[in-house]
């Protein structure tokens, strides 16, 4: 039974109200950890050191600072196993997952923020004879970020490494149900000489721990990614003290696939968007639309490639699919595959508990489901599920397709496949998503601004946008 703590002004320490709470393992269902169950005193106790720790920090040239995030980043690549292992555990997702992408990409966020801000510029502007104006972009103070439990050290460090880079110093909350690659990370910081105060680490639930961070009037920025009912919890307290916000909220992503698309290239990407990670990433493509003289073409090679998904053990490299993080969200989401037949859906395979053999017997397993014959505008096609169901839904033109692609009240992402390059740019010009991929899936550049429109978020990460966020511009005027 491992014991998590707190990690603040630079030190591991136990919860001030000396309460913990369980940490399961999703793949058996057991407790394997205790998590301080933190309170708003231990939130005012980081945000202390975080306030202590800014001017020095801030004042520390970039170059500097880009050496103490890229020790970071050495340290979790040459602790990838390790922290691969503890992400699966912690998790439920495969551990070729984790390996592969997940604390690759946690390593490769410290390493671009910190050579980024050594590249950054700021605007000047002569005003005709009279006067130069230029801006002066500089660290705001301590910026809160509360990330999800999804990919838990990869969105983690998404925010933690540009309030760092920036200038920032930081007090973050981890997902209190995957808390342990974070708390791996505290351990790291402190190997690595990161000054005490810098960053802060508290764990506990949301509505302690988060709602301290966001009312804390010490934060004046937060960066929140999670579902958007607590994002508009969030924005209620944030707003009136007129924080700093950026919000990546829910999803409920269309795939487009016309029947001009490359067949097989398509059809190996649109399983892995659908069910990658289970299903639970906010990316995922889970409403997809066929156009029609492709659509029994596609059900058929589709549902034969899902029905071959193995789940099971996370620790099995044969494995597709891992357990879901929760038992909690395996009823959600078995809730949902019975709306769904409620609705007049009809599962074409999946949307079943799975109890694998061994010691994955009690564990939170979900057969993948695709489902068709659902109306668009049924719950099922609306709300987020953010587990592994998808469903198929045929079009018979742009316009058709737009109108049902557009209909939800999210508009994070989309992904559009077809070999008419210009209708691929029509259609994703029209598209309401703030990213859109063509003819792919999940293929990330670093400095492009990432984030959604409508219910899906506000406000803009990666590349100069999170740089940006984490930082005031400031105009200065000289007169010529």
């Amino acid at each position: 039974m491992e014991q998590l703590q707190n990690y603040i002004q630079g030190a591991l320490s136990d919860p001030l109200g000396g309460a913990w709470m369980p940490v399961h393992e999703p793949a058996t269902g057991a407790v394997y950890a205790r998590l301080p169950d933190s309170t708003p005193a231990d939130v005012d106790a980081a945000a202390k050191a975080a306030r202590e720790a800014f001017p020095a920090w801030a004042a520390m040239p970039a170059e500097e600072r880009a050496r103490h995030l890229l020790r970071i980043a050495d340290s979790i690549e040459e602790q990838r196993d390790d922290l691969a292992a503890a992400e699966s555990r912690d998790n439920g997702k495969p551990l070729q997952l984790a390996t592969s992408v997940d604390i690759p990409r946690a390593a490769k966020n410290f390493r671009f923020f910190a050579t980024a801000i050594l590249h950054a510029s700021s605007e000047a502007h002569a005003t005709d004879t009279e006067a130069i104006n230029y801006t002066l972009r500089q660290p705001i103070g301590v910026a809160g970020c509360i990330s999800p439990w999804n990919l838990p050290l990869y969105l983690f460090t998404w925010k933690i490494a540009p309030a760092l880079a920036a200038g920032n110093t930081v007090v973050a909350k981890p997902s209190e149900i995957t808390p342990m690659t974070a708390f791996r990370l505290s351990q790291i910081c402190i190997d690595a000489g990161l000054p005490p105060g810098v960053l802060n680490i508290v764990h506990g639930r949301g509505a302690e721990v988060g709602a301290a961070i966001t009312a804390h009037p010490d934060i004046p920025a937060i960066s929140f990614t999670g579902g958007t009912q607590t994002g508009a919890q969030i924005a209620r307290t944030a707003a009136p003290m007129f924080k700093k916000l950026s919000l990546e909220l829910g999803g409920k992503n269309p795939t487009l696939v016309f029947a001009d698309c490359d067949f097989d290239a398509m059809l190996d990407t649109v399983v892995r968007s659908a069910f990658s990670n289970q299903g639970e990433i906010c990316l995922c493509g889970s409403r997809i639309f066929i156009e029609r003289p492709l659509y029994e073409t596609f059900r058929d090679a589709f549902v034969d490639r899902v029905r071959a998904l193995r789940v099971g053990d996370p620790l099995d490299e044969g494995t597709a699919q891992g357990a879901v993080v929760s038992e909690e969200h395996m009823q959600k989401v078995l809730g949902y595959v019975a709306l769904a037949r409620e609705e007049g859906g009809r599962v074409l395979c999946g949307g079943e508990r799975v109890r694998p053999e061994g010691r994955c017997a009690d564990g939170w397993f979900i057969s993948p489901a695709v489902i068709e014959d659902l109306p668009f505008q049924c719950r099922t096609n609306q709300e987020e599920i953010f587990g592994p169901v998808a469903t198929l839904l045929p079009f018979d033109g742009e316009e058709d397709v737009l109108a049902m692609a557009n209909s939800t009240p999210y508009g994070l992402a989309a992904s559009v496949w077809t070999q008419d390059i210009t209708r691929a740019h029509r259609v994703a010009a029209h598209l309401q998503t703030g990213i859109v991929w063509i003819n792919c899936w999940m293929l990330r550049d670093l400095r492009t601004p990432f984030g959604g429109m409508k219910q899906s978020g506000v406000g803009r990460e990666g590349g100069w946008e999170a740089l940006r966020f984490f930082t005031e511009a400031r105009n200065i005027c000289v007169k010529l």
